[in-house]
């Protein structure tokens, strides 16, 4: 098994990494299925084998939200494993290959999103469509990456909202967001028209569109980073998870990567499953798990709402008792 390969940091790095004492510690942990087995021995657990090794053996209608974010239809390497891309007909046979075998695990009133981007995008809707009911597409900002010279510069990506039927939960009021007010409109009397005064600006809180401009893609100084190279962000799958599941619902991700979809359902509450084939993005997800235990936190989420980009949104003392300044992101 490859190993994700020491690197040297600066002083204020914050990524998350193994100790050759702890992969051991978080191996220990890690689930292994040989046959089919109850929703109690797997659950609020990482499983560290090939989905296509141990999809047969999952529960049958166990599975409240699934979050899907397999290999994009491009050529990259997972940690010594490479994926390569193909023809959107392939790729569309490579998704039905596990998506029809996992249509089984969900709950009649199950919530589906699939991550892609561009390239991936038309696979992805020809397959959801024969098994969900489409309800849209999520568009959302990922401003990290190089520019081209000879392109525009690639800096979105695709997340399809589906259900299994037409009953299914959605929590709007859960996932509404704070904006900073450009045009503070006032009543007569010079109160605010929509929106509030606060410490650190005018904002008007707002309900959630298809459009997500306010996602930062982790980065070394935030302190959930890991060297997962399509590591998604904390605040991404909050917003999911709060909108399409309740608390103590089972969130379940069959490409769990470096841990994220697990972690964020801990924080909020949530059951959780996730399949990972890579033994060192299993231990990461592992440790995170056990660092949510004392830090629930997930940036750029604060009191109950969604806050922009690069926002203000409080002052805090730090573990020394100076006050530093904390960008919601």
């Amino acid at each position: 098994m490859a190993e994700v390969l020491e690197k040297h940091r600066a002083p204020r790095n914050r990524t998350i990494t193994l100790s050759s004492e702890e992969k051991p510690l978080f191996l220990s942990r890690l689930k292994h299925l040989h046959s089919s087995v109850p929703l109690q021995d797997i659950m609020d657990s990482t499983i560290n084998q090939d989905l296509f090794e141990i999809v047969d053996y999952l529960p049958n209608k166990f599975v409240d939200l699934m979050f899907i974010d397999p290999p994009y239809n491009l050529t990259k390497t997972f940690n010594g494993r490479l994926f390569k891309q193909t023809s959107v007909n392939k790729y569309a046979e490579w998704i039905d290959s596990w998506l029809s075998k996992l249509i089984r695990t969900l709950k009649p009133e199950a919530s589906i999103y699939i991550c892609g981007d561009w390239q991936s995008s038309p696979a992805i809707h020809l397959i959801a469509e024969k098994y969900f009911k489409i309800r849209n597409r999520i568009t959302w900002e990922r401003e990290k990456g190089r520019g081209a010279k000879r392109n525009w510069k690639n800096c979105s990506e695709d997340i399809y909202f589906c259900t299994l039927s037409n009953k299914y939960t959605f929590n709007v009021e859960q996932v509404k967001m704070k904006r900073r007010v450009l045009a503070p409109y006032t009543h007569t009397t010079g109160e605010p028209k929509d929106w509030q005064r606060s410490e650190v600006g005018d904002f008007r809180i707002t309900y959630p569109s298809n459009i997500w401009n306010d996602i930062t893609v982790p980065y070394w100084s935030m302190p959930e980073n890991t060297d997962h190279p399509t590591q998604k962000p904390e605040k991404l799958l909050a917003k999911i998870i709060l909108a399409s599941s309740q608390e103590n619902d089972l969130v379940f991700d069959p490409f769990l990567g470096s841990g994220t979809t697990s972690v964020v359902a801990k924080k909020l509450k949530r059951h959780y499953i996730g399949i990972e084939i890579d033994d060192t993005y299993c231990c990461l997800a592992e440790k995170r798990l056990a660092m949510a235990e004392t830090n629930v936190k997930i940036q750029g989420y604060e009191g109950g709402v969604f806050w922009e980009r690069n926002t203000l949104a409080y002052q805090k003392r730090n573990g020394q008792g100076g006050l530093i300044q904390d960008r919601m992101l």
